[in-house]
């Protein structure tokens, strides 16, 4: 047994580690190694170390710090990957590891659970719900998109040919690595551009199609939360109108193509045209429906109008044969109470006969001095309202040239209508408040009526002790009528 144990050589530990190590780097090379990824961690150092497991096995693997921008995705717990690197061993633990250049998700249906579940998180966060509508027109159109292909041309094209706008574009790289950062950091920048540059007013993100792995970038939670938090309305336009990504649920829009995002973006301008064009004739439309009924309403106000010039000539023509009448019974009057007296007087003493006969002509000169001077007054306030009265025929005839000329101004653009309309409602309105009677009354004059509420216009209409009320501007006051200077007493002879 000794002799055998002797022809056996002696390693050292350090030299069976180094025998395996490179036993294994030399027998596997680079591999590609499938399983789910478990206990991650990632060191101060930049280094991250996890494991891959499946169902019978585990390996130990290492992503230096310089590959971890280069890997391709985000190492987390409980994603199923196929990573590369190579096979080697650690040998102060005695352990072989994975030291990974590269991480793919493990088929379609890994890449989907993967999508799924972000999705799950982010709309339990609230980041989908809000949606706000899009500019009618907007001043600026922002893109977000690859500076070369057709992408780019196609959205050009497109708000050339509907209504020509300014776009500002923002180029970046629309897959691969590096790009969800990029795609990220456009649309954080157009929200914070400063004031003074030209800020769009809605953005489009966009590229064409491709294959699941191909629009990643899409699906990354740095640019579904840009896009949910950005100020300015955005429309999504990645892929094929198959292809469902997660920025499409964080847009305020989603858009089949990238010709579609441009087409919802701007309005077509013969669109526009049209629906003015329309809305122009509705509203014109209108306004003749209202002439046309306000005429014919005016008509019919004319049928029943009465001619007033005629009623007051009619009226003068009552009034001289009343003072005629009046200045024929006048004498006849004045011969019967004399009469009557000279009848009283037969058996009373001739001083109270004389007297009361002195009073009698004293009445009679007076009644003869005032009446015409009253009937004079009479027929000049009479004459002055005449004068101020208008035929209804007259009128009719004025209110239906205004009315043809508001027919015509019709043909002249609307906003030059509606100022001229305000400037005369305006100029209307200071003259009604000119010759109201708040105004008069603001001038130092007053109202007077009676306590039944009728105006009081001549002074020998009140009698003594009556009550009055004079109306001033900032108030009432109630007053009682004295006896007038010169008045006699009333004998009821």
């Amino acid at each position: 047994m000794s002799e055998i144990g002797q022809n056996i050589p002696e390693f050292s530990v350090s030299d069976v580690a180094g025998a395996v190590k490179r036993t294994l780097e030399g027998a596997f090379g680079r591999v590609r190694v499938r399983g789910e990824i478990t206990e991650f961690k990632a060191y101060g150092s930049g280094h991250q170390y996890f494991a891959l497991k499946d169902e019978g096995a585990k390996i130990r693997a290492i992503i230096w710090k310089f590959s971890v921008p280069k890997v391709g995705l985000k190492a987390e717990n409980g994603v199923e990957v196929i990573a590369t690197g190579k096979i080697t061993s650690y040998p102060e633990r005695s352990e072989y590891q994975l030291i990974v250049e590269k991480l793919e998700y493990a088929g379609a249906g890994a890449l989907l659970a993967r999508i799924e579940a972000l999705r799950v998180k982010l709309a339990g966060e609230g980041l989908f719900e809000r949606k706000r509508p899009l500019p009618v027109l907007p001043n600026v159109v922002g893109v977000v998109t690859s500076a070369q292909g057709a992408v780019l041309q196609d959205i050009k094209t497109t708000i050339a040919r509907r209504f020509p706008r300014p776009i500002l574009l923002w180029p970046v790289m629309v897959q691969g690595e590096g790009a969800a950062g990029m795609i990220a950091a456009a649309i954080n920048g157009f929200n914070a551009l400063p004031a003074g540059m030209p800020t769009p007013d809605v953005l489009i993100v966009a590229r064409g199609g491709g294959s699941l792995e191909d629009l990643m970038a899409f699906n990354d939670e740095a640019v579904v939360r840009a896009a949910a938090a950005s100020r300015i309305p955005l429309i999504s336009a990645v892929g094929h109108e198959t292809d469902t990504t997660l920025i499409d649920f964080a847009a305020d829009r989603r858009a089949p193509t990238p010709t579609a995002a441009a087409e919802m973006a701007v309005p077509a301008r013969l669109d526009l045209l049209a629906d003015l064009a329309q809305k122009a004739s509705r509203l014109e439309g209108a306004l003749a429906r209202h002439m046309t009924v306000s005429g014919a309403r005016l008509e019919r106000a004319a049928a029943r109008l009465p001619d007033l010039p005629a009623m007051v000539g009619a009226a003068r023509q009552r009034l001289d044969d009343r003072g005629e009448r009046l200045g024929l019974a006048l004498p006849g009057f004045m011969a019967a109470k004399r009469a009557r007296l000279e009848r009283v007087a037969l058996g009373s003493p001739r001083e109270m006969v004389r007297l009361l006969g002195a009073r009698v002509e004293l009445l009679a000169r007076r009644l003869r001095e005032g009446l015409p001077a009253l009937l004079r007054a009479g027929q000049k306030r009479l004459d002055g309202a005449s004068y101020r009265l208008t035929h209804p025929g007259a009128e009719i005839a004025a209110r239906r040239a205004a009315l043809a000329l508001r027919a015509q101004r019709l043909e002249a653009p609307l906003p030059g209508r509606l100022r001229e309309a305000h400037l005369r409602l305006e100029t209307l309105s200071a003259r009604l408040e000119a010759v109201s009677y708040e105004r008069v009354l603001a001038r130092g004059f007053a109202l007077v009526t009676r306590a039944d509420g009728g105006a009081v216009t001549l002074a020998a209409a009140v009698k003594a002790g009556a009550a009055l009320n004079l109306r001033f501007n900032d108030g009432s006051v109630a007053v009682r009528a004295e006896k007038p200077r010169g008045a006699q007493l009333d004998l009821g002879l």
